[in-house]
């Protein structure tokens, strides 16, 4: 059975600094757009719960058809000083696999998220445009959330 996920880290103004397509569902580019709307209109409901959990991943915050939006994010109130400057989330469409699997993709991402914001000629907030960041994110996703046995 084919599957699909779209991947969106949105920067703290609530602008796409990172996507991807990944999964083994075929890519059409209508369902890109469609993939993008939904997961932009799921940014209100984030918003929402980042003020009323202290859960880092949340499993399910919106659903369209048979699709399911998943969230990983920094929490605000955090004293880390990381955590204050990049107010990062990570948004996962997807067709409700495992939630070990997301889980755990969503936390070696976060790894390579740290890298390139401690990267000292990466601007906060701009575009991800790094060719080996995209490749270990789809390898991940292949690997962790995509894969058989989830």
């Amino acid at each position: 059975m084919a599957s699909m996920a779209c991947f969106v880290i949105v920067s703290k103004n609530d602008i796409p600094i990172y996507e991807a397509e990944v999964g083994s569902a075929p890519k059409k580019e209508d369902l890109a757009y469609q993939h993008q709307f939904i997961l932009h209109a799921a940014l209100d409901v984030v918003q929402d719960l980042a003020w009323s959990t202290n859960a880092m991943f949340l499993k399910s915050v919106d659903r369209f058809n048979d699709l399911v939006v998943s969230v990983y994010f920094y929490l605000y109130n955090n004293i880390v000083f990381f955590n204050l400057m990049t107010h990062a989330r990570f948004m996962l469409l997807h067709d409700a696999r495992s939630e070990d699997g997301i889980k755990s993709f969503f936390q070696e991402v976060h790894e390579l998220y740290i890298k390139i914001f401690l990267n000292p000629l990466y601007l906060p907030g701009s575009r991800i445009t790094s060719s080996h960041f995209d490749t270990k994110v789809r390898a991940l996703a292949r690997r962790s959330y995509l894969s058989p046995s989830h």
